[in-house]
């Protein structure tokens, strides 16, 4: 991941700045933090470590970002109304520094829960910054001014976070008794650095890979497409960064010369980190097509496969 990346992924954990306020820094990211939010139904993962080091901060319109996540999670948003045999794990983005846990994992979870769709959002390790929230600015602000900073960014998904989002596939595929839903019909899905790690257990999860696959305006070079490699949905906007460092759509191109199934859906705007959409905007709804998508690809019928 570039500095640029971390700048604009890292806008997605932070405040919009309305004026000059000493408590923000030039990044937008809250110098403050906040206590740990209530999070019922939550799930430690076998990947976890001993020490609980989580810095929690606000983030726009009084959401919540953590950031030095050492013990992952699972949190469970059980579906309304009649539910369906399909499930998905939600993992949220922030550059591996940090996990936009409210626009990119609980807000969308309740979208599919909803929908009868039971969903696990997955709050996985990150990198270690300085836990202390004022230096961590600073130290983010030196870095996307291109000075030396004590942090940088991973090229690629970092091998804590890979482990986490294979052990929640395992968890939930061992557990679907418990949770009402069919081992077989597991997904995920991710934003931006969650859609980074979403390609990762596509690519490097062997046996436990997802039966379906999200990136949402994830790194869009071309993958590395295994022989069984789930049926994909990609959503990005025209002038995401993401997409315009690439020449032409690298991972549409390899998903298709390995002849798998994708589906792929281009908005003409949007920019980086537009969650579950904004209404009015060119992507909103665009969870009614992952959706409609979900039933075409037969993962919402009632009856066996």
């Amino acid at each position: 991941m570039t500095v640029r990346t971390v700048r604009r992924s890292m806008l997605c954990l932070s405040l919009v700045l309305t004026g000059a306020s000493s408590a923000y820094a030039q990044t937008g990211i809250s110098t403050e933090t906040v206590a740990a939010p209530t999070q019922p139904n939550t799930i430690t993962l076998q990947t976890a470590e001993k020490a609980d080091r989580e810095v929690w901060h606000p983030s726009d319109n009084g959401r919540y970002a953590v950031r030095n996540v050492t013990r992952p999670t699972l949190t469970v948003f059980q579906p309304v109304g009649k539910p369906s045999p399909a499930s998905v794990i939600i993992a949220p983005g922030g550059a591996f520094l940090g996990l936009e846990m409210d626009k990119e994992g609980w807000e969308v979870a309740r979208w599919f829960a909803n929908h009868g769709v039971t969903a696990f959002v997955l709050k996985y390790r990150t990198l270690s910054t300085p836990p202390d929230q004022k230096v961590f600015v600073a130290e983010l602000d030196k870095m996307i001014s291109g000075q030396k900073a004590a942090f940088a960014p991973p090229a690629e998904t970092p091998a804590e976070a890979l482990a986490d989002g294979i052990a929640a596939l395992r968890h939930v595929r061992a557990n679907a008794a418990q949770f009402g839903i069919d081992p077989k019909r597991v997904g995920f899905m991710g934003f931006s650095a969650g859609g980074f790690l979403t390609r990762s257990v596509v690519e490097k999860g062997g046996a436990d890979r997802p039966d379906f696959a999200a990136p949402i305006y994830p790194n869009m070079a071309a993958m590395t497409v295994p022989a069984d490699a789930p049926p994909m949905f990609v959503a990005i906007a025209a002038d995401d960064f993401l997409l315009a460092r690439e020449k032409g759509l690298p991972l549409l191109d390899s998903y298709r010369a390995a002849g798998k199934s994708i589906e792929f859906h281009l908005f003409s705007s949007g920019g980086h980190g537009f969650g579950a959409g904004p209404a009015g905007s060119p992507e909103e709804g665009w969870l009614d097509l992952m959706y409609r998508w979900m039933r075409t690809q037969g993962l919402l019928a009632t009856e066996k496969k």
